[in-house]
């Protein structure tokens, strides 16, 4: 059997990342699609299609297939994949793939079916669910299958999933449906509530990415933002800072804390003190806001370390998964535990 077909799928909100075996990353994409309203036909997929967001015409939509780490439109997550999974695979193979592809860790039954049949008319041959945090903690390096307490908290675009992992399986778990996207979003309501400017998600991005910090005064950052004056109708702008970013997103950081903190209480005692002896790793793109590690050591007591590679990590564990599947196969979600065909 030729290996080097089989994939790890981060299936992300905001990006979808593709990691081939034998080759590492392949692919790493917006979990975008446009579509023309009145036939349906596919437009763009991916890249293309984020540059269209804000921009279409009429008759053009670009949309976001999955919505909170979860599919909010079967068919046009499905269309995605397939895309995706066509452009990383050798078309010389005529084996077809076996696909681990992580998932929130919170995601229902009816939601794991979505995500496997998606993953099997996409092409792939066998399909294996692994909980996002799990996958981060292999991807970050750690060794997950030693008596040894480890804390994960995962920062993506649609979810925040925080576990406690020992001995290759999660022990504590929660997952809230707040990420980049509920960050951009505050921004957005902020930005109008404040000055009477209405912009786009997409400069509620950059601004959060280029001036946003999570961490009172750990910078100060101005950045001219353009949007549309809600009085007057016309193109305005103005000067944002990291206050002004840091005084948006409050709501969604408490959160975050929440969950975080919520997940620490219960924990079993011993799990507790290798956390407080090793730390907590942290990862996700969420993870790469300015202060994120200092705000969660400061709220936890407990040392924060941003994972090398904090993008990559779930997608590069989906593939370490596949590398030690006789280990995981028994603990991951599959069609035949789900009576999925």
């Amino acid at each position: 059997m030729k290996l080097g077909s089989d994939m790890g799928i981060d299936l992300g909100t905001a990006t979808v990342l593709v990691h081939l075996r034998g080759k590492g990353i392949v692919l790493h994409e917006p979990s975008v699609v446009a579509i023309e309203q009145h036939s349906g036909k596919i437009l763009a997929v991916g890249e293309a299609a984020r540059r269209m967001i804000g921009r279409t015409p009429g008759n053009i939509i670009a949309l976001r297939p999955l919505r909170e780490g979860v599919i909010a439109d079967f068919d046009v997550t499905e269309v995605m994949l397939r895309h995706f999974v066509s452009t990383v695979s050798d078309k010389r193979r005529l084996l077809r793939p076996r696909v681990v592809v992580c998932i929130p860790a919170a995601t229902t039954t009816v939601e794991q079916k979505a995500v496997i049949e998606a993953i099997l008319r996409s092409g792939a041959r066998d399909a294996f669910l692994i909980e996002e945090p799990r996958a981060a903690a292999l991807g970050a390096g750690l060794d997950i299958f030693r008596p040894l307490g480890h804390m994960v908290i995962d920062i993506g675009g649609g979810t925040t999933d925080v576990a406690v992992i020992s001995l290759g399986e999660t022990v504590v778990r929660e997952s809230v449906r707040v990420g980049g996207d509920k960050l951009d979003e505050a921004i957005v309501r902020h930005i109008k509530r404040a000055f009477n400017l209405l912009i786009g998600e997409r400069t509620a991005e950059e601004l959060k990415i280029e001036a946003g910090t999570a961490f009172p005064g750990n910078r100060f950052v101005e950045r001219e933002i353009r949007g549309r004056d809600m009085v007057t109708g016309l193109p305005r702008s103005i000067v944002a800072n990291s206050d002004h970013v840091l005084e948006a997103i409050q709501e969604p950081l408490d959160d975050i804390l929440q969950c975080v903190r919520h997940v620490l209480e219960v924990t079993p005692p011993e799990l507790a003190g290798d956390i407080i002896k090793h730390g907590i790793v942290l990862t996700g793109g969420g993870a790469q806001l300015d202060g994120m590690d200092k705000l969660l050591a400061r709220e936890t007591g407990v040392n924060v370390y941003l994972a090398d590679d904090p993008v990559s990590c779930v997608a590069i564990g989906t593939g370490r998964a596949l590398e030690q599947l006789d280990k995981l196969e028994h603990t991951l979600i599959s069609q035949r535990r789900l009576g999925t065909q």
